[in-house]
């Protein structure tokens, strides 16, 4: 059998599916993995595992209708080519793009992964016109390229009942897989340092993953804590709701944060204490997991995705979007009360063993595809 896995980031099939196509390969399938910004080392790596890349043109945050149509016609014409058995895509667009492109191609499985549902479900009412406008072709492309899977997977049961109340994906299609999950092995549980308090953030710099309620949230403390650290891990990136360079150099120079850029992260979660992610909406997120398998304690949301890596007051701690005081509360708990840090820190990498050990969840996946 031939598998096609279609993703719009090199980096994220390398960083977070390598496992689950390793485990396909090892299977004896023939693995094709389509990204639009492989490079030499990328297709290195692949070829280790017997996995083929493959290239094709995609812009995560393209809105140009004809652009975005010619998308699905490459990858149709590359699924000609390849004529895999089966396609499986990841990411709202992957998913949309490749399962349109398959059904017309004559792909005779097709799979979607909702790995969270991104800026179209997020913030409605305060959308500018033009990103109202995004969102209902969005969906309405998504309700078509639901009717031509076999099978719409999703990460979190909130992203999964929202897509069905919303008649996009039916109840007969729709299930619910869980995390993507990492390798425990890799991200072991680390003493804390014996350093001032360090709050850390790893995420895109985009506005809905909450760094200005971080930021705000930080400058509020320092005000009595000079003393803190408040760590930020990622790079600007070209999404329209992205952070500017000159906004984050900005905080950077008034003292609020440090911001290293978008470097490896284990190193910086052995400087921290308690990892912080304010989010609007997630599928659930890999950097919250990676924080929680190395003992850390967890401030995150109340939103979809999010609340899947908390338990309240036993991990950490949950806080509505969008208010950074209630963040700020959050952290001057931890503050106030250190000796809590480590017992929640442990009691995190119990739940990253339950619940997101990436063994389990590609054996589940791959049960879903059928394989």
């Amino acid at each position: 059998m031939k598998i096609a896995i279609i993703c719009n980031q090199a980096f994220s099939l390398l960083n977070f599916r390598m496992p689950l196509m390793a485990e396909m390969a090892a299977r004896g399938y023939e693995v094709l993995a389509f990204a639009p910004d492989f490079n030499e080392d990328h297709r290195a790596v692949l070829a280790t595992m017997g996995v083929h890349a493959v290239d094709y043109n995609i812009s995560r945050s393209g809105t140009n209708p004809l652009k975005e149509m010619v998308v699905i016609l490459e990858l149709r014409r590359l699924l000609r080519i390849h004529q895999p058995d089966l396609c499986f895509g990841y990411f709202i667009k992957p998913v949309i793009y490749g399962t349109l492109a398959a059904a017309l191609a004559g792909v005779p499985r097709r799979f979607g992964l909702y790995a969270g549902l991104g800026f179209a479900f997020t913030n409605i009412a305060t959308q500018s016109r033009k990103r109202r406008l995004l969102q209902r072709v969005i969906l309405a492309l998504a309700r078509l390229s639901a009717k031509h899977c076999h099978r719409v997977m999703f990460q979190n049961p909130d992203d999964m009942n929202e897509l069905i109340d919303r008649g996009i994906v039916s109840t007969d299609k729709a299930v619910l897989v869980g995390a993507t999950g990492l390798d425990l092995d890799e991200w072991p549980c680390t003493s804390l340092p014996n350093t001032p308090l360090t709050f850390i953030l790893v995420a895109r710099l985009l506005r809905d993953k909450g760094i200005g309620e971080y930021v705000a949230a930080a400058r509020m403390l320092r005000v009595a804590y000079p003393e803190l650290r408040f760590l930020v891990l990622g790079s600007i990136d070209d999404n329209p709701a992205s952070i500017t360079r000159e906004e984050m150099e900005a905080w950077v120079t008034e003292g609020l944060i440090e911001w290293p850029g978008h470097v490896v992260t284990k190193p910086w979660l052995v400087q921290a204490h308690v990892f912080v992610l304010p989010s609007y909406r997630e599928g659930v997120p890999r950097s919250t997991q990676e924080a929680m398998a190395m003992g850390r304690a967890i401030i995150t949301t109340n939103a979809p995705g999010c609340k899947e890596t908390v338990i309240e007051g036993l991990n950490g701690f949950m806080v509505p979007p969008r208010n950074h005081v209630a963040l700020a509360e959050a952290m001057r708990y931890f503050i106030e009360n250190p000796g809590d840090i480590a017992r929640m820190g442990s009691e995190s990498r119990k739940l990253a063993c339950e619940r997101f050990d990436v063994r389990v969840q590609n054996a589940k996946l791959l049960s879903y595809l059928g394989l």
